[in-house]
């Protein structure tokens, strides 16, 4: 059995006694809410006056140029195992042991490649392109 029979039909892991009342929860998510926008707002402040740094749309779009291959690669990677991927994967690995993970995700690695190769092909061909109009105008 999966799962214990106390928890069978229950609503509710705390038994309708939450740690923390509506109240707080609501507090906690706009008190960081808040705190991370002003933190963001005065980073930026300070680039601009400390750095001088223009911040205009293309500046926006493309990072300032700076993102280099490992952030691309982390960020690729990141929203390529989404929770789903990574339940699913966990189901493959109790369905068809160590190995089925592995064979899972090699099926989804062909569309990485594919999408990196496609990536220097548009980037051979239209250098500031920033947005899929701009890169039909350079073709």
């Amino acid at each position: 059995m999966l799962m214990g029979l106390d928890y069978i039909g229950k609503t509710s892991f705390f038994e309708d006694n939450p740690p923390l009342p509506k109240e707080s929860g609501y507090a906690i998510l706009l008190g960081f809410g808040a705190f991370f926008s002003v933190v963001t707002t005065v980073l930026v402040y300070l680039d601009k006056h400390a750095n001088g740094t223009v911040h205009t749309s293309e500046f926006f779009n493309t990072a300032g140029r700076t993102v280099n291959t490992g952030l691309t690669a982390s960020v690729i990677v990141s929203q390529w195992t989404w929770p789903a991927t990574l339940l699913q994967s966990c189901n493959v690995a109790w369905r068809y042991g160590v190995s089925g993970p592995f064979w899972y995700a090699s099926g989804a690695t062909i569309q990485v490649v594919l999408f990196g190769i496609l990536a220097i092909a548009v980037k051979r061909r239209a250098r500031t392109a920033h947005t899929v109009c701009e890169m039909v105008l350079a073709r």
